[in-house]
C-alpha cells in the first residue's frame, strides 16, 4: 500500500474517497497547480533512455515550468547536487542502474518543490550515491519543505533522522525523538556472552550479537534503526514500559 499512497498523494491515481491537499491545494479539484510544489520518484524512474543526461534534465525543467533562461541553471545546479554533471553528455541508457536512479531523483528536485516524495529511491545507489543521497536530505530539511520516503533500506537513511515512529496494524508502539532513544537505550555489537543475557534484544551476527541493552550508564552509542525496529515487533511491551507508551 505504500506505493499505491504515494501515487495517490502526487495525483498519479485518483482515490475512492477523501482528499489530498498540497500547500492548501486541492489535487483532486486543482492537479495542475498542486502538482507545481510536487516532486516525484516512482519505484520505477520515468527515464527517457534515448536521451542524454542534460536533455532529459532540460525536458523536466520545461515540463515543471522553469522559465527557459533559467533552465540550463536548474539543470547544472540538480546534475551537481546528484553527483551526475561529469556524465550530462552521456545518453542514460548507457548509465549503470545506481547513475539512472540518481537521475530520476535529480528530476524529482529540479524545480525545488516544497513537497518531494521518493518512492525506494536508494535502490540500485552504490556506497558513494547513498552517501550522497544522505546529504542531499540532510540539506533538503526546512521549515518549508517536506521529504516523504519509503524504503526496505533503513540503513540508508538513519543518519537524517530526528524522530521515529514505529507502528504495527494501526497501533503506535514508539513515538520518540532518536536523542530520547539513545538517552534510555545502548546498541552495540559484542560477542560477550553474559552481556547479551542482559540485553533487552538480541540478534546473532557473526562475530557475537547485536544487543540493545538498557542504558544505565547514560553512554553514547549510535540509532541501529533496523534492530529498534525489530525489538519494537518482538517486546512491544518492554519497549512501551521504557517510553511510557500507551499501547
Amino acid at each position: 500500500g505504500k506505493s499505491m499512497t504515494m501515487n495517490i498523494m502526487c495525483g498519479v491515481l485518483k482515490q475512492t474517497e477523501g482528499d489530498v491537499y498540497i500547500k492548501g491545494i486541492s489535487i483532486s479539484k486543482n492537479p495542475v497547480e498542486a502538482k507545481r510544489h510536487i516532486g516525484f520518484l516512482p519505484q520505477v524512474p520515468p527515464l527517457h533512455l534515448d536521451l542524454t543526461v542534460e536533455e532529459y534534465l532540460e525536458y523536466c525543467a520545461e515540463l515543471r515550468h522553469i522559465p527557459d533562461r533559467e533552465v540550463k541553471k536548474a539543470v547544472q545546479e540538480v546534475m551537481v547536487r546528484c553527483g551526475i554533471s561529469h556524465f550530462a553528455k552521456r545518453v542514460i541508457h548507457n548509465l549503470s542502474g545506481g547513475y539512472q536512479q540518481r537521475v530520476g531523483i535529480a528530476q524529482a528536485i529540479i524545480h525545488n518543490p516544497a513537497f518531494v516524495v521518493l518512492d525506494e529511491p536508494t535502490n540500485g545507489l552504490d556506497i558513494p550515491g547513498k552517501s550522497q543521497f544522505r546529504k542531499f536530505i540532510a540539506s533538503g530539511m526546512s521549515d518549508d519543505k517536506t521529504i516523504v520516503i519509503s524504503t526496505h533500506q533503513v540503513r540508508d537513511i538513519d543518519k537524517v533522522l530526528d524522530h521515529v515512529l514505529i507502528m504495527d496494524d494501526s497501533r503506535v508502539l514508539l513515538d520518540e525523538s532518536t536523542s530520547s532513544i539513545c538517552d534510555k537505550l545502548f546498541f552495540v555489537e559484542s560477542d560477550d556472552r553474559e552481556l547479551a543475557k542482559s540485553a533487552l534484544f538480541a540478534i546473532p551476527t557473526i562475530q557475537g550479537n547485536y544487543l540493545i541493552l538498557p542504558n544505565e550508564k547514560q553512554d553514547e552509542s549510535e540509532l541501529n534503526l533496523e534492530l529498534l525496529f525489530n525489538a519494537t515487533l518482538a517486546t512491544p511491551e518492554e519497549i512501551a514500559r521504557l517510553f511510557h507508551t500507551q499501547k
